[in-house]
């Protein structure tokens, strides 16, 4: 799969809108389906260590990749694929789904829900 149907699928779903946790979703669910990984997940910046969120496939943590996720120049969040070595397509990805993972991630203390 080209990176360029990938892209054009996650703005497809940023496009759509809706909660932030359904985008994400969403984005995690296309990477896997698109062939560009075989698991996808996002991880939110919390109190000590990084949360995972919404994530679609079946992980194989030896081929893990990990892409930071900003925004306004503070670490929100971190993308992390397995079976992938598209950087720029990881890398834009982060950028395009940054403001998802600022709302995302703030869950008032409570679990993420998947």
């Amino acid at each position: 799969m080209s990176s360029s149907g990938a892209l054009e699928a996650v703005d497809r779903i940023l496009n759509r809108g809706g909660d932030a946790d359904d985008v994400l979703r969403g984005v995690v669910a296309v990477l896997v389906e698109r062939g560009c990984c075989v698991w996808a997940g996002i991880a939110f910046v919390e109190e000590g260590p990084l949360v995972l969120g919404p994530e679609a496939g079946d992980p194989d943590a030896a081929r893990r990749s990990r892409t930071e996720i900003t925004f306004n120049g503070d670490k929100v969040g971190e993308l992390w694929v397995d079976g992938c070595d598209d950087w720029a397509l990881l890398e834009r990805v982060a950028v395009v789904v940054s403001a998802h993972v600022l709302l995302g991630w703030d869950t008032g203390g409570e679990d993420w829900e998947p």
